[in-house]
Formats: structure tokens, C-alpha cells, sequence
């Protein structure tokens, strides 16, 4: 049975664009990429496959999981007396954090710190967490600041401090770019051991295992599909 996650609308206006699941807005420099180099999908003469980067499992997991929140409105980036100024049209949409909140912050460039002001409240079921990233492998202008929030007890938007990669862009951050992947997970104690030889056994056992193959290896024989609707 699958666990529910709500997003709640709490800026009023009907037609915020809504967040998505991340599986629907795969970036294009991915679907562009050949599955093989030179587009053949045959073994190299050495026993391994030039696969590229589209047949890699954890990289199309790490893409589709979780929701996208999306930009609600054009968002304009210039330079003025050396400093970053944001413009925007309709929504509270930017604020900021003074840079001396997070001055060792390695995120951290000459200016504050801005924040993608969100209007989505976020839920989910007893026990669960949301952790919100970057969205993982596209292109971007900015990086957001990790975090992990108790969702199933926090129920208030959560905004998304950034900053601007490139200290002099100057640009559009255009509606409808997606500003951050929202990943839930269940909560859970874990406690750290280090594998002996029946452990180094088992690797080894996995690894002959792939090795029976040519194609699609892992994704065949070890992975497991994750869904987020």
C-alpha cells in the first residue's frame, strides 16, 4: 500500500503551478544521451559494453525521486553596486538570510544568502520525513541548501535558502524551473558495523554475479523499482 504525501496551496491564487512528480520532468541533456557510445549496444572486445550514463541505475533513480517544486513566476537575477538584486513580478518570492548566519557555510559567495519563498505546505504520514535536495543531475544557476524537516509533525511551507553559483549571473531563472526535489523517507535508528570475510564473501559473490551478463546488470538482477505518484 503506498503512503501518502499532500501539498497544500497556501498562497490562494488556484493556479500555482503544482509540484510533480520528479519521474515527469527528466531532464533533456538525459533523454538526448545515446544508451551506448556510438549508439551499439554490443560488448567493447573486452568482455564490458561502452554503456553511458543513461543505463546507469543509481543516476536515474537519483533524477526521478521524490517531487519537484517548481518556480511559480519569472524571477530576474542582476548585478547593481556589486551586489545581486532579484526582481519578480507577482508572490512573495524571494527574501533573504544575512550572510552572517552562515559565514563558514562552503555554499557561501559575497552576498546574503537568498530564499525561494514556497507556498507549499508539505505532509506526510506518522513517522516519515521529507529530505529536500537540489534537484539532482540538472542544470541549474543556483544551488539550494540541503535539509531534512519532520513533515509528518511540520506541516508550514518550507522555504529554500540558495545562492547564485556565479556570483555575476545575471539572468532569468525562468517559471517553471524546478528549485528543489523533495525526497520522502521513513524514520529509522541505524547503527554503523564493519563487514568481516563473509561479508567480503558476499561482494564477491555479487560482483561474479553481474559479471554472467552483458547488459543492464544491475538494473536487471538487483535493483528495485521506486515509485512516487
Amino acid at each position: 500500500m503506498p503512503q501518502n504525501i499532500k501539498f497544500t496551496n497556501t498562497s490562494g491564487y488556484k493556479d500555482l503551478l503544482k509540484p510533480v512528480p520528479a519521474y515527469t520532468m527528466v531532464p533533456d541533456w538525459y533523454k538526448q544521451t545515446d544508451s551506448y557510445v556510438g549508439g551499439e549496444k554490443k560488448p567493447n572486445g573486452d568482455g564490458n559494453t561502452l554503456a553511458t550514463i543513461k543505463r546507469c541505475m543509481p543516476v536515474f533513480d537519483a533524477i526521478t525521486a521524490g517531487y519537484l517544486i517548481l518556480l511559480p513566476a519569472d524571477v530576474w537575477v542582476s548585478i547593481k553596486d556589486e551586489q545581486q538584486i532579484f526582481e519578480w513580478s507577482s508572490f512573495n518570492l524571494i527574501s533573504f538570510h544575512p550572510i552572517q548566519q552562515a559565514p563558514l557555510h562552503p555554499a557561501k559567495n559575497e552576498h546574503p544568502y537568498a530564499k525561494f519563498n514556497n507556498h507549499w505546505a508539505i505532509k506526510t504520514p506518522k513517522g516519515y520525513s521529507i529530505e529536500i535536495v537540489q534537484p539532482m543531475h540538472r542544470e541549474a544557476v543556483f544551488t539550494i541548501l540541503s535539509g531534512v524537516v519532520d513533515t509528518d509533525k511540520y506541516s508550514a511551507p518550507i522555504n529554500f535558502p540558495m545562492v547564485i553559483n556565479d556570483p555575476k549571473f545575471e539572468g532569468m531563472i525562468a517559471k517553471g524551473t524546478p528549485i528543489a526535489q523533495v525526497i520522502p523517507f521513513k524514520r529509522e535508528s541505524w547503527q554503523m558495523e564493519i563487514g568481516d570475510d563473509s561479508d567480503r564473501s558476499d561482494q564477491q559473490n555479487v560482483i561474479s554475479e553481474l559479471n554472467t551478463r552483458f547488459f543492464d546488470r544491475y538494473k536487471n538482477m538487483f535493483r528495485t523499482i521506486k515509485e512516487y505518484k
